[in-house]
C-alpha cells in the first residue's frame, strides 16, 4: 500500500464528523480533500501552503466535492500554525498531516525546511487532542532533504513518553505517525 494511503488509512481511523483538522502542507489537495470528506458537515480543516496554485489546486478539488465550507486554506507557512488557528483550536485537534519535500508537479526549488518543519511539528503537539495523531511523511529526494530528515529523526527521538511513534519506510519516503497517548 502506497504510504500516503497507509496516512490517510491512520487518520481516517480516528476521524469522525464535527472534528477539527488540520492540512500542515496542503500541496495538490489531496489531503485537505480527505479530511474535509471525512470531517463533513460540521467539522473543519484548515490547510497551510505557501504557495497560491497549491491552494488554488486544493480549492478546485474542496470545490468539486462541494466542500468549499469545510475547509479553510491560508497562504503561509505551518510554522504559523498557532498564531493562524482559532484558540479554541488547542487541544481540540484529532489530525494534523504533513508531507515534507515539494509541490508535485510545481518548483522544486521551494521545498520544506528542518526550521519551519521543527517549528510546526511542535505546535501540532500543541494542538493534538488525547488520542490525536500527527501523519508525517518525509521525502527525501529534494535539495536540503538530507538535513530536514536528520533533524526530524532527532526531533521524534526527543519525545517523551506522551507519544507514540511508528515508522513506515519505504525506498522514498519514509511515513511516521505520531499518536498522543491519553
Amino acid at each position: 500500500m502506497p504510504l500516503t494511503k497507509r496516512a490517510q488509512q491512520a487518520v481516517g481511523g480516528i476521524l469522525r464528523p464535527g472534528d477539527r483538522a488540520i492540512d500542515a502542507t496542503v500541496g495538490n489537495g489531496h489531503d485537505t480533500l480527505f479530511l474535509a470528506s471525512r470531517l463533513a458537515p460540521e467539522g473543519r480543516v484548515i490547510g497551510f501552503d505557501i504557495q497560491p496554485q497549491a491552494l488554488a489546486s486544493a480549492q478546485r478539488r474542496l470545490d468539486h466535492a462541494g466542500l468549499r465550507h469545510v475547509a479553510r486554506l491560508l497562504l503561509c507557512g505551518h510554522q504559523r500554525m498557532t498564531a493562524r488557528v482559532p484558540a479554541d483550536w488547542s487541544g481540540q485537534v484529532s489530525a494534523v498531516m504533513f508531507n515534507l519535500g515539494y509541490l508535485p508537479g510545481g518548483d522544486k526549488t521551494r521545498v520544506t525546511r528542518a526550521d519551519s518543519t521543527l517549528s510546526a511539528l511542535d505546535q501540532a503537539l500543541d494542538l493534538l487532542t488525547p488520542d490525536g495523531l500527527i501523519s508525517l511523511q518525509v521525502y527525501r529526494g529534494h535539495d536540503g532533504a538530507r538535513d530536514e530528515t536528520a533533524a526530524v529523526q532527532s526531533w521524534l527521538s526527543r519525545l517523551d513518553r506522551r507519544y507514540g511513534v511508528t515508522q513506515h519506510a519505504s525506498p522514498g519516503p519514509i511515513l511516521y505517525l505520531i499518536r498522543r497517548r491519553r
